[in-house]
């Protein structure tokens, strides 16, 4: 019985059976639903595939075994069938030898059920994705700021055409819990699956950024029915929950601290008004806090650093938050006044990072301080501003200046900037650091762990310093000391790490060579003189987040890095276990203020006490499976020190 073949109406289709003189090499798999073996059920044929079945053999026909599972189909032995795909690459050794040199000799055979071989047609020399490119192409630039892998999976669905498209579609992606409630396994097709997904903004904590309408004019309650609180979009908490429960892996002390001071509760009665970074691991400490004992108010002292759906978690939790990505100035002073100015509730405790909360209350509530017991600072620049109103004699409270301190200094500045600023750097310029000369203003702590990734990544690192000792550090660690106008003209990247203002001027930053990447791991944006960028004759071009053009009139541009702000926080994240430490620090210098009898503290900055540091880098230890060594009796007396410390004086640098 012979056959005759009709041209095939799709280009590229795998029919399951063996290849020319038995080749075992099997072919790509068909589209999910198509009726293989293990798929729910056959779905009918398009209708040009239809027609070219009609004679036995000929396609998938009556005559195909059927798929396990699949009632209904007749029992039959499995019969030989042929590939109607050709091999795109016209040079392969087995395409030649079946297409040409041998008078079509070679060519692939299809064999019937009945025995009969006839000769394959020769219409596909390669495959074409055409239709694919084109249904690409009329996609929208812009999709609401769906995830990658959504509209990836959409566009591979939407590339069938309307003959081939399958009537069901699996569902093979994870879906919010209600939505997942509708869909039961399949949906009825794969725009309705999209929509379904569209439909629930939840599924993705990064769908809310499209809505440009300002936290401070939406109503929103979490599921107590509290509206104490302003964040981005209070759905986004389940998505913070989760960032939160991966960041107490990584926060043993605090987790410890938790559990060990849980039932002493010495907080009890503290009312904490915070300005910090809210991130996964701030929202650990603060939930910490709150098991502790205390009450506590926060707003985020970086505009750019909240992560919102973590926020938006600490207000499901009943916590008041007033911080969102993206503030503006006015809404940044708007929330720190949220915080402060509430009726009925006045706080007794500041935790600070950058010190604008002590100075907001400074400004426009001196009279709360009567009741404040004290201040916790962690920054470089927030430290500065207590030391000065200290030395003008302004200070009403006590201070614990915790960035000195050992765990802060060493751990949190040196290790953490070591890591984060390579990070930060590759996620906003993915640039290659080999062979690029960087210049490193400041050579303290954060310096010194910028300089030393910048160097193992084969970068050629240039350091300014004021202070001949960290300046000396600089030269015995490898570096070059200069003058930032010494080498401006010729450097690729310039960080600012000093505390300082106007370390980068408009004279450097006109001076700089195009293409030159401007940054700041300093906590304050001072150090850049951003404002006078901010000029007619200058065009400013948004590149993505937090990364900009600055285009002179010739043609130069600079790249500036999140408008001079923290690089780390603002563009990437930092290490949790780092912060941990950190974190662990504050919580005991708020104890510690907190809880001191009336008298211990006077109206001054302190240093967080050497035992409190120890303490803190034991509870870190067992992370490490670490085991200290004990002193006898006679070498704690020989060294004129307590067997469980402290076993440094203050005066000791390590």
């Amino acid at each position: 019985m012979s056959v005759q073949v009709a041209a095939p109406a799709v280009e590229l289709k795998e029919l399951g059976g063996p290849r020319d003189k038995g080749a075992a090499e099997p072919g790509p798999l068909p589209p999910p639903g198509l009726g293989v073996a293990g798929a729910p059920c056959p779905l009918p044929a398009p209708a040009g595939e239809r027609e070219a079945a009609a004679a036995p053999g000929a396609g998938c026909g009556a005559e195909r075994p059927p798929a396990s599972g699949c009632p209904g189909l007749p029992a039959a032995a499995k019969v030989p069938q042929a590939s109607a795909m050709k091999r795109s690459d016209p040079h392969h050794p087995q395409h030649r030898l079946r297409d040409g040199g041998d008078g079509g000799a070679g060519r692939e055979a299809m064999v019937s059920p009945d025995g009969t071989v006839t000769e394959a047609p020769r219409t596909v020399k390669k495959i074409q994705f055409a239709d694919q490119k084109q249904e690409f192409n009329k996609r929208p630039t812009k999709i609401g700021r769906r995830s990658l892998s959504r509209s990836i999976s959409q566009s591979s669905t939407d590339s069938y055409s309307s003959e081939e498209r399958p009537k069901q579609l699996s569902v093979c992606f994870s879906l919010p819990h209600s939505a997942q409630a509708h869909a039961k396994g399949t949906l009825s097709a794969p725009k309705e699956a999209m929509k379904l997904w569209l439909a629930h903004p939840a599924a993705s904590y990064t769908d809310s950024s499209d809505d440009e309408t300002s936290p401070r004019d939406k109503q929103q309650k979490n599921s107590k029915g509290s509206s104490d609180f302003c964040v981005k979009n209070i759905k986004q908490a389940e998505f913070g929950r989760r960032e939160i429960e991966i960041a107490e892996q990584e926060m043993p002390a605090l987790m410890a601290l938790r559990k060990r001071a849980q039932g002493e509760k010495p907080l009890a009665g503290a009312k904490i008004v915070g300005c910090t970074h809210i991130t996964a691991q701030t929202a650990v400490l603060m939930e910490t806090l709150g098991a502790l004992g205390a009450q506590c108010r926060w707003a985020a002292c970086n505009i750019y650093s909240t992560l919102n759906e973590v926020a938006a978690a600490l207000a499901e939790s009943g916590f008041p938050v007033f911080a969102w990505k993206g503030e503006s100035e006015d809404d940044f002073w708007w929330c720190i006044d949220r915080c402060v100015n509430v009726e009925g509730w006045q706080p007794n405790m500041i935790l600070d990072d950058g010190g604008d909360l002590t100075h907001w209350i400074y400004k426009k509530y001196p009279n709360m301080f009567k009741k404040i017991k004290g201040i916790v600072e962690e920054s470089v620049t927030g430290v500065h501003r207590l030391y000065q109103l200290s030395k003008a004699g302004k200070l009403c409270v006590p201070a614990m200046n915790v960035n000195d301190s050992v765990t802060k200094q060493k751990f949190d500045n040196l290790y953490c900037c070591r890591e984060s600023i390579l990070d930060g750097l590759k996620r906003t310029t993915d640039m290659m650091f080999g062979g690029k000369q960087v210049v490193v203003c400041g050579y303290g702590e954060v310096g010194k762990g910028c300089c030393a990734a910048l160097k193992a990544m084969g970068s050629i690192v240039y350091v300014t310093e004021i202070d001949p000792i960290c300046a000396l550090q600089a030269c015995m660690d490898g570096f070059r000391l200069v003058k930032l106008n010494e080498v401006i003209r010729q450097v690729d990247i310039v960080i600012t790490c000093t505390g300082n203002k106007n370390v980068v001027t408009r004279e450097h930053l006109d001076r700089m060579k195009n293409s030159c990447i401007v940054c700041n791991m300093g906590h304050s944006n001072t150090e850049i003189d951003v404002a006078s960028l901010r000029t007619p004759e200058l065009t400013w071009e948004r590149v993505r987040s937090q990364v900009d053009h600055v285009i002179w009139p010739d043609g130069k541009r600079i790249v500036l890095l999140a408008e001079g702000r923290l690089l780390n926080l603002s563009c990437s994240t930092v290490p949790t276990f780092v912060l941990s430490i950190t974190a662990t620090t504050q919580a005991l210098a708020l104890i510690e203020l907190y809880n001191a009898p009336e008298g211990r503290y006077k109206q001054d900055v302190y240093l967080l006490p050497k035992k409190m540091d120890e303490y803190v880098a034991s509870l870190h230890l067992p992370t490490f499976d670490a085991h200290l060594t004990e002193l006898t009796d006679e070498q704690a007396k020989y060294l004129g020190l307590n067997k469980n410390g402290p076993f440094k004086p203050n005066y000791y640098r390590y």
